[in-house]
């Protein structure tokens, strides 16, 4: 069963942009109302009540073809079927010894600050190398590293690919439910920092719309105007400093949605520093003069990614109850972007 909190095939750039049948299962023409969590916790090996009603309040059960709620009273004849957004897969992901930035840990959970270039769950075309691989040699009992080698084991939220900063990572199934939980109802508090192209004109504000793939492009995001088309997001943002060509910005994510403060900075014309999806790796601000395109080319290999990083995150521990909150420096590449921006545009004021 998917254990992840709100998984959504949307959230996953690494997946193929589509649903997999992981489980179908009928009920018999005798069956009585029984709901479809207590059912499926009977029929489904090595799962748990909390997973399923974690996976169908994400709409990854589905009943005759329609997603239903963990309440949802299973009747005669029903074709309930549990997808999710990877294919099955028979071979089992092996533990590698890739190094962890480990912040914190106890019986419970971890805090790790994620290094740039590492894919963080197995999905397709990437099946090694993985944080998840990671975190099946450093902690061997992790939820589900041994019952279902589908799943992705102890991960409660993602980053993307070339994302850096904090994440926290469940070591009991109790804390993965409790986690998960908390994402779910967004009462984790979950900051970025990014560099973006040119000067906003206003020092904080308000990003939304609706989010889905882009009908040109099914590996980047688009925003919407209507709920019909995506799903609905929000970033808040305020200007940390500005260095005239581009502006680092703090971001406050509302909701969750996969590329989220790339496609939203994008929309309004500010795209995050290199980023390649979103148009951030052209010069986007100044001119294309040869000493200032030399200049930007030298910031690019620099910092050879989004300029974004998941600078704190904030939640409460699910055994202690105590509000705990993570904080990680700005990466090497961006501290060197910005000091190096900082002076070319003194230099040139």
């Amino acid at each position: 069963m998917e254990p992840i909190e709100n998984f959504d095939p949307q959230e996953n750039e690494d997946l193929q942009d589509e649903l997999y049948e992981h489980h179908n299962i009928k009920a018999d023409k005798g069956q009585a109302p029984l709901r479809i969590d207590k059912f499926l916790m009977d029929r489904i090996p090595n799962t748990s009540r909390n997973k399923i009603q974690i996976s169908a309040k994400t709409g990854s059960v589905l009943v005759n073809n329609v997603p239903v709620k963990p309440n949802y009273k299973v009747k005669p004849n029903d074709e309930i079927s549990v997808v999710l957004p990877y294919p099955v897969r028979e071979i089992e992901l092996k533990p590698e010894n890739i190094p962890l930035d480990i912040v914190y840990e106890d019986d419970h959970l971890a805090v790790i600050n994620k290094q740039a270039g590492i894919v963080v769950h197995p999905g397709y075309g990437n099946y090694t190398g993985t944080l998840v691989n990671a975190l099946m040699f450093h902690f061997n009992e992790l939820p589900n590293a041994e019952s279902n080698p589908t799943v992705r084991p102890g991960l409660v939220h993602r980053l993307d690919k070339n994302t850096t900063g904090i994440m926290v990572i469940a070591k009991t199934e109790d804390a993965l439910a409790h986690l998960s939980k908390q994402f779910f109802d967004r009462t984790t508090d979950r900051r970025y920092q990014a560099i973006v192209w040119g000067d906003l004109k206003e020092d904080e504000g308000v990003i939304e719309g609706f989010l889905n793939r882009s009908k040109k492009d099914r590996k980047v995001m688009d925003v919407y105007e209507s709920e019909e088309d995506g799903k609905y997001s929000l970033t808040r943002y305020k200007v940390l400093k500005r260095l005239g060509y581009v502006t680092l910005v703090e971001c406050k994510l509302e909701t969750g949605r996969t590329h989220q403060i790339r496609v939203h900075f994008k929309s309004i014309k500010h795209p995050l520093f290199n980023d390649p999806e979103y148009g951030g790796n052209l010069i986007r601000k100044g001119t294309t003069f040869s000493k200032y395109k030399q200049f930007i080319e030298n910031c690019f290999s620099i910092c050879d990614r989004q300029a974004l990083h998941a600078k704190t995150l904030e939640f409460t521990h699910p055994a202690t109850g105590e509000r705990m909150k993570f904080n990680s420096e700005l990466p090497a590449d961006m501290v060197e972007i910005l000091e190096k921006m900082e002076r070319y545009s003194s230099a040139n004021s």
